[in-house]
C-alpha cells in the first residue's frame, strides 16, 4: 500500500472545506432520525466525491461504496445525529435551534468520514471496496438495528469507527481490545400497591414506600448476590406516582438504565432483576410489572482489528500519542448493533485543549477541531493498511 506522499499536503488542502461544513452541521442540528438535511448534505458530497450513492437506508441512512467490487470489503460507520441540549458555547457557529445541539461530536464525526471519503478518492484501494454507513439516530440506540435490517452491513468482513473522546488531548487515540463499551438496558417497573388515607397507612400498601425499597433493594442485592468482578449498574432516573399529598399512593412507575459489561451474565441479567423486583415487592404486599427494553450489546473491539490501528496511528502519530485504555466504558454505543454479523474496532479520538474539554452531552461541550485530520488520516491509513493485509481474498465473488 504505502501511504500516500504528501498526504498532509492533501488533507490540509481540503481541511478548510471541512470545517466549514462541520460549523455548518453544528449550527444546524438534527434529532436521531430526523436527520434529513443532514444526510441530503453528506450524500452530495459523497457524490462530489465519486462515490456511489445510496440515500433512505435505515431511514435517513446514507451508504457509499467505492473501489472494487470483488475482494476484502471493508465498512466504516459514521454516525449523523444530535441531542435535546441547549447549547452553552458561545461559539459564532452556535446551534441555531433552541434546545438542539452537537453535543457528543457527531458533527465532527461526519466531517471525519467525509475527509476518509475524499482521501480515498485520491488514493484509491487497488485490491477492494469500501463502504461508508452514515448512520441516523445512534442517540437513541435505533439507527444501527435500522441499518442493519436494510442490508448496511451485508457482505462487509470488518467495520471501523471512531468517536471524540474529550478524557484524551488532541493530537491522541485511545484504544482498548475487547470490551470497550457497556450492554445497556432501559427499565420499567410498575410497583402496583393498595391505595388508602395517608392518615392510615396500616389500611394500605404504600407503592412510594415499597417503590423506595425496591432502588435499595436492587442496589444492595447487587452487591450481596452478584460477582463484584462482573459489575452492574442499575440507575433510576425518573420515579412517578401518587396524586394528592394526603393519599397513600396506589401505583409508582420506576424508569432507569441497566449497564452490564459481560455479555453472558447480560442475557441473564432482566430474569435476575424481574425476581429480585417481585421478591421485594411481595414480601410488602404488593406486586410489580416489569418491563426491560435492551438498548444495545457490548462493543467488542477484535484484538487483530484493534492492532492495526494501532500499528497504523503510531506511523501517524508516534507512540507516545497512541493510549491504551485500561477500562471499558459504562456507556452504550450501538455500534455494536453493526458488528453482530461481523468483526470490528472503534477508537476513540482525543479532542480536548489545553484548558480541557466539557463532558459529551454537556451544553458545554467544545471538542478541539485540530482533531479532524488526525481522525481522516488515522482511518484511512487503518482502512488501506486491512485492505492490503487481507487482499489474498480479493478474487473471491462477492
Amino acid at each position: 500500500m504505502g501511504l500516500l506522499i504528501g498526504w498532509n499536503d492533501f488533507v490540509s488542502d481540503f481541511l478548510p472545506e471541512l470545517i466549514e461544513l462541520r460549523r455548518h452541521f453544528h449550527a444546524h442540528p438534527e434529532l436521531s432520525g430526523q436527520e434529513h438535511q443532514t444526510a441530503a448534505l453528506v450524500a452530495g458530497e459523497l457524490r462530489r466525491y465519486g462515490w456511489r450513492v445510496t440515500e433512505a437506508v435505515g431511514k435517513t441512512g446514507v451508504l457509499a461504496e467505492f473501489g472494487q467490487s470483488k475482494g476484502p470489503f471493508v465498512g466504516v460507520r459514521v454516525d449523523m445525529d444530535a441531542l435535546p441540549v441547549e447549547e452553552q458555547t458561545d461559539l459564532e457557529y452556535s446551534s441555531i435551534s433552541q434546545g438542539l445541539m452537537h453535543a457528543c461530536g457527531h458533527d465532527l464525526h461526519i466531517c471525519i468520514g467525509l475527509g476518509v471519503a475524499k482521501l480515498l478518492s485520491i488514493q484509491p484501494p487497488l485490491d477492494g471496496g469500501v463502504r461508508l454507513l452514515f448512520q441516523p439516530a445512534e442517540e437513541i440506540a435505533k439507527g444501527a438495528r435500522w441499518m442493519r435490517s436494510e442490508g448496511a452491513v451485508e457482505g462487509l468482513d470488518a467495520l471501523f469507527g471512531l468517536h471524540v473522546f474529550p478524557e484524551l488531548p488532541v493530537g491522541t487515540i485511545g484504544l482498548k481490545s475487547g470490551c470497550l463499551t457497556a450492554a445497556a438496558g432501559e427499565l420499567s417497573i410498575d410497583v402496583i400497591g393498595e391505595g388508602g388515607h395517608g392518615a392510615r397507612p396500616h389500611q394500605s400498601v404504600d407503592s412510594i414506600w415499597v417503590a423506595s425499597r425496591v432502588v435499595s433493594g436492587l442496589q444492595e442485592a447487587i452487591a450481596r448476590q452478584l460477582d463484584a468482578l462482573t459489575p452492574v449498574v442499575i440507575s433510576f432516573g425518573k420515579i412517578q406516582g401518587g396524586r394528592a399529598f394526603n393519599v397513600i399512593a396506589d401505583r409508582v412507575t420506576l424508569l432507569g438504565t441497566v449497564r452490564c459489561l459481560d455479555p453472558d451474565f447480560n442475557k441473564t441479567l432482566p430474569k435476575w432483576i424481574e425476581d429480585t423486583v417481585q421478591s421485594i415487592c411481595l414480601s410488602f404486599g404488593a406486586r410489580a410489572v416489569v418491563q426491560y427494553r435492551s438498548i444495545a450489546p457490548p462493543v467488542y473491539n477484535d484484538p487483530e482489528l484493534t492492532s492495526i490501528i494501532e500499528v497504523c496511528a503510531k506511523k501517524i502519530l508516534g507512540n507516545s500519542n497512541v493510549i491504551t485504555l485500561e477500562k471499558p466504558s459504562l456507556g452504550a454505543e450501538d455500534f455494536a448493533e453493526l458488528l453482530q454479523p461481523l468483526k470490528g474496532s472503534m477508537f476513540r479520538l482525543g479532542v480536548a485543549g489545553q484548558n480541557g474539554c466539557a463532558p459529551l452531552h454537556s451544553g458545554q461541550f467544545a471538542p478541539q477541531e485540530r482533531s479532524l485530520p488526525i481522525g481522516i488520516q488515522v482511518l484511512t491509513s487503518t482502512v488501506l493498511s486491512w485492505i492490503e493485509k487481507n487482499s489474498s481474498y480479493k478474487d473471491r465473488d462477492r
